[in-house]
């Protein structure tokens, strides 16, 4: 079972104003000269960590780094104003042309699962791989599973906490409810909200359960923009067009396009049938299935398969 490779320290850290408003972090580490590979966090909202470096050997890659509009590092916090999928893209590109870069892996995994595709169907040609995990395309019939009821049948005593800031009445609309209080102005409400929601992910990711919720997610700060900034996301269906229009887009213009796509078996924040209708229509990408994971990125399964996978890039593209 392959490990995480040590950490490392960022070599290059910056921020790039990308609009009047918002101001993104972005850092580098790894071998300057080596493959470029940007990897792209959760949420949204998430940050990027430290960790997310462990993937790659750095040796080999270029590893770059970012935290999207409002969370982590970059400015605004919790800001939803000009935050959108399309406005995530077009900081991407922003990052490659300042760093000089013409083409690079994209790396992600949950909702970084969504945006690597979005970048890569609109930006197909800056893009030379795509590394894949718990894939997440924000359809109504994903938000219904984990958002409303689906996950509840398995997680029972975390849905309860969950739905605890909702009065009964609202139930009917999670999201909507949610919403309600994430954008209101009374603070205690709306922290309480974003507490829920984000321990309701942080509880559900890992087979474990929710005696394995990372401490983050019970932080005020990082509660408020990853609840926030997800609820906003989900609310407004991606940005996308219609209901399943990323799939399409995939099924569209990948074509060609290698990709490695890890999931785990008992994943219940992205269940594996997305991964599945997404191998489909995307010929040039490989299916793995951990048989004893969630939705963990740290899961061992996961961590062993996403590490063949960006040796495996290595060796295609080094």
């Amino acid at each position: 079972m392959l490990k995480l490779y040590p950490p490392i320290e960022a070599r290059k850290t910056g921020r790039l104003k990308v609009t009047d408003l918002h101001e993104i972090y972005w850092e580098e580490s790894g071998n300057p000269d080596g493959l470029p590979i940007i990897a792209l966090h959760g949420g949204p909202g998430g940050g990027s960590n430290p960790e997310m470096r462990r993937f790659f050997d750095p040796e080999i890659y270029r590893i770059i780094l970012f935290d999207q509009r409002g969370c982590g590092r970059s400015t605004p916090h919790s800001e939803l104003r000009e935050n959108d999928t399309w406005a995530l893209v077009s900081d991407m590109e922003a990052i490659r042309e300042h760093l000089g870069i013409d083409k690079w892996v994209v790396f992600g995994g949950s909702w970084g699962s969504t945006l690597s595709l979005s970048y890569a169907v609109t930006h197909t040609e800056r893009v030379l791989g795509l590394i894949l995990r718990g894939i997440f395309l924000i359809t109504d019939a994903e938000i219904q599973w984990f958002y409303q009821d689906g996950a509840s049948r398995l997680f029972p005593d975390a849905y309860d906490r969950y739905v605890a800031p909702i009065p009964e009445a609202e139930r009917g609309d999670l999201l909507h409810a949610f919403h309600k209080r994430l954008i209101s102005d009374n603070r205690q409400e709306r922290l309480a909200a974003a507490k829920a929601w984000a321990c309701w992910e942080g509880e559900t990711i890992s087979i474990q359960g929710p005696s394995s919720r990372p401490a983050k997610f019970e932080e005020d700060a990082f509660a408020d923009a990853f609840a926030r900034i997800e609820c906003h996301y989900f609310v407004n269906k991606g940005f996308f067009e219609d209901d399943g229009w990323l799939l399409k887009q995939a099924a569209e213009k990948l074509k060609g396009v290698p990709g490695i796509i890890v999931h785990g078996r008992y994943d219940v924040v992205t269940p594996l049938s997305t991964a599945w209708a997404l191998t489909k229509v995307w010929p040039d990408a490989e299916l793995h299935i951990v048989s004893d994971a969630g939705h963990s990125s740290l899961d061992s399964g996961i961590i062993d398969q996403l590490i063949r996978a960006t040796r495996s890039f290595a060796k295609k593209f080094g």
